[in-house]
């Protein structure tokens, strides 16, 4: 029994795998086949905003924890990246000193302290990851230990996101306000500079895209990864087995913020500024939907469904036949998948394989029975 558990996970992974190396290879083939530095942008902004779905997917689809926040670590790696970018910028849009142009015009004399580090590159990129998965672990200690579940956990996410996004406005002084951060250097490193409209920058972003995705996938894999799922379906049962699941939730939450951190970063290289909305509301409610869309318990799923969202937003939007209702046309096709397709196009593609091979009816949810197994039998191995 052990031997065939242990033959269907190693078979599944490796199909997951060759699914995600094809994806990911036709991503890297596209530019060859695309020769426009305008729409090369736009799709890389689009891979970038599937980072923060494929972000939200590994908390909410594999742990059971819904982050209507997730915006805010999202917004935090953009300040940063714009903040070492600011200090590069060329002197006639700054002050004297390199002090940014916004702190001019509000009589900041000096660059406050909090900026210093950020005249140094690497510190820059650690701290767009170490700062959202800092105060996911701090806001996630309180919450699980608290054992605060379901619909609370969205309000205070949520709540906390909100908190953010005012505190960028106030401070603008130190921050630029509601006009966010602009007029930003371009990035460079190991002495490639990153055009937002080059190849170079979506090259960059699909190698970030890549790791993320199949670090994400290695954590769904791992045994921590099958405790989340069992924690996810059964979490009584999996803490009376002994595990701390507030450890494990903090777990998903942090690596789930520092993903979403590093597509913040590539978002200003690609937009080339930072803006409150960033940390906003709205955007942070469509991360949600593109993840449902594309299926929440699926990592390539949820990065595919705002691929594909996105993409058709911005289509119809500018199209003169839809300007006044793809709003109408979004939210429809939004409801419709909901109501018929739960978890989303990529259950959808797990129903047609299910019944191409003629297997027996659908199963409980993708890792809830591997994971209530594996859970089972760690139990059974420490008593």
């Amino acid at each position: 029994m052990s031997n065939a558990f242990t033959t269907f996970l190693n078979n599944r992974t490796a199909v997951q795998i060759t699914v995600y190396a094809i994806v990911c290879g036709a991503i890297f083939l596209f530019p060859l086949v695309l020769d426009n530095d305008f729409l090369l942008n736009r799709y890389a902004r689009y891979l970038v905003l599937g980072m923060a779905a494929m972000a939200l997917s590994l908390s909410w689809g594999y742990a059971g924890i819904l982050n209507l926040g997730q915006a805010l670590s999202f917004g935090i790696g953009s300040y940063c990246m714009a903040m070492a970018l600011k200090l590069r910028t060329v002197p006639v849009h700054t002050g004297e000193g390199g002090l940014p142009d916004f702190m001019v015009w509000n009589n900041v004399e000096t660059l406050p302290w909090f900026w210093q580090p950020f005249h140094s590159m690497p510190f820059a990129l650690l701290a767009g990851i170490v700062v959202p998965v800092f105060l996911a672990v701090i806001l996630g200690w309180f919450m699980f230990r608290g054992r605060v579940i379901g619909v609370y956990v969205a309000i205070i996410t949520l709540a906390t996101l909100v908190v953010g996004n005012l505190l960028i406005i106030d401070q603008q002084r130190f921050t630029g306000g509601f006009n966010g951060i602009t007029d930003l250097a371009q990035l460079e490193l190991f002495g490639i500079e990153f055009d937002a409209y080059s190849k170079s920058t979506y090259y960059l972003v699909a190698v970030c895209m890549t790791v993320c995705l199949f670090l994400a996938l290695a954590v769904t894999k791992s045994k921590a990864g099958m405790i989340l799922q069992a924690v996810r379906d059964h979490e009584d049962r999996v803490r009376f087995f002994g595990y701390d699941v507030a450890w494990y939730k903090v777990l998903a939450f942090s690596v789930s913020a520092g993903i979403a951190g590093v597509a913040g970063m590539l978002y200003t290289v690609v937009m080339e500024f930072a803006s409150p909305t960033f940390l906003g509301v709205p955007l942070s409610l469509s991360i949600v939907i593109w993840c449902a869309v594309g299926g929440r318990q699926s990592l390539l799923g949820a990065l595919l469904g705002a691929i594909l969202v996105a993409g058709m937003e911005g289509t119809l939007s500018e199209s003169e036949t839809f300007l006044d209702t793809w709003t109408l046309i979004m939210g429809a096709a939004f409801v419709l998948v909901v109501l018929f397709l739960p978890n989303g196009l990529a259950g959808l593609f797990e129903m047609l394989r299910r019944r191409l091979a003629a297997q027996p009816a659908e199963k409980p949810t993708e890792g809830a029975t591997d994971a209530a197994v594996l859970a089972d039998k760690g139990a059974a191995e420490r008593s």
